[in-house]
């Protein structure tokens, strides 16, 4: 397509447009402005020219010569940098997160002070399902990836714990601060909403401060592709063979006999349990848990969102609903753990995390 015939199709299209929106109902005009929207955006892409040959025409080198600038053909520049990410990484980093809150409850602590008790026979077990299983623990570890990979892998992805930094890799080093402001966006979104259900016909609803769909969108955009250049390499192996050995172990703490020795009614009491009898006691188990779901849910949301700024909001409502929930879940957790006590609340995190002049807004990585 020639630089003319692209100018008059875009000034004819606006003038189309503008005349059919003019006499439309409110609700009506979003859906056919957007509609409208994307019929241009396919015309011109359908429409343009051929990039090969658009070069030389320009530089009249083409095979007819020097051509008029109003014939050389239109470039349709792709905007695509927000899709080029791998999607497999950022469903492992999901997974990895919820393997994380699990190392911080102390799950793969626990399994090697069991692991100990049976060796040195202070455990009252023999037979049952329990000893069975501790017995393959002994002679079955993770074949490559022990505690060391896995935190170099959450310094990687997260900046969580206190590994040394690989030489060369790199480190993730903002996915606190991105991951509480996107939580902390999508549960603002959701209150704005339910406000607006409320005071439903104030003429200025659609002019929220903060906490809109397109926060949302940038903030999950911007979240997806600091975790995809952080998770090369054998993070997608090692959330796998991880994944496999923890709930090895969440099944193996859920015996009858290991909870009988430790009068315990579920896998939790046995964590509970021997945290507080052989470790340093047990602490945020209940925020751990619930941290690490709504996470890993939020998460593999960011993963598969398309997040296109022309969508239609009931359309990122409907999809978004039950992630908004999981926000602000999370956020209830996060509070009441040692780094979240000093969460200055949605809003003011909000604030702080699009630039706004906020107060007081500091958050500690884990």
């Amino acid at each position: 397509m020639a630089y003319d015939t692209f100018e008059t199709i875009q000034r004819f299209w606006q003038r189309f447009a503008r005349e059919e929106l003019e006499g439309l109902p409110l609700e009506e005009r979003r859906r056919v402005a957007a509609e409208l929207e994307s019929r241009f955006g396919a015309l011109t892409q359908d429409a343009a020219g051929d990039g090969q040959q658009a070069f030389a025409d320009l530089v009249g080198l083409g095979p007819r010569g020097p051509v008029p600038f109003g014939e050389v053909a239109w470039p349709r520049l792709a905007a695509d940098f927000d899709e080029a990410v791998v999607p497999s990484q950022i469903h492992a980093a999901a997974e990895l997160y919820f393997i994380c809150m699990h190392e911080r409850m102390g799950v793969f602590r626990v399994a090697e002070v069991l692991r100990r008790l049976f060796r040195e026979g202070r455990m009252r077990i023999q037979r049952g399902p329990g000893a069975r299983g501790l017995y393959l623990l002994e002679k079955w570890q993770p074949l490559r990836y022990g505690a060391r990979d896995r935190m170099v892998a959450y310094k990687r992805v997260f900046n969580y714990g206190r590994a040394p930094r690989p030489p060369g890799a790199i480190v993730n080093l903002n996915f606190h601060y991105q991951f509480v402001a996107l939580m902390s966006s999508l549960a603002q979104f959701f209150r704005d909403q339910t406000i607006g259900e409320v005071i439903r016909g104030s003429q200025t609803l659609d002019q929220r401060p903060f906490g809109t769909l397109a926060t949302v969108q940038r903030l999950a955009t911007d979240l997806r592709y600091a975790l995809d250049r952080s998770s090369y390499g054998n993070i997608v192996a090692l959330t796998q063979e991880t994944g496999l050995h923890l709930k090895q172990l969440l099944d193996l703490f859920d015996t009858p006999d290991i909870k009988r020795s430790f009068d315990a009614n579920n896998k939790w009491d046995v964590i509970e349990q021997v945290m507080n009898r052989h470790l340093s006691g047990a602490r945020e188990l209940s925020q751990r848990a619930k941290m690490a779901e709504a996470g890993r849910r939020v998460l593999l949301y960011v993963a598969g969102g398309a997040f296109d700024t022309l969508d239609d909001p009931q359309l990122f409502n409907a999809e978004a609903q039950s992630v908004g929930a999981s926000a602000e879940a999370w956020i209830a957790a996060y509070r009441l753990t040692e780094e979240g006590r000093r969460f200055p609340g949605v809003s003011e995190n909000l604030r702080w995390a699009v630039g706004l002049p906020p107060g007081e807004a500091r958050m500690s990585p884990v």
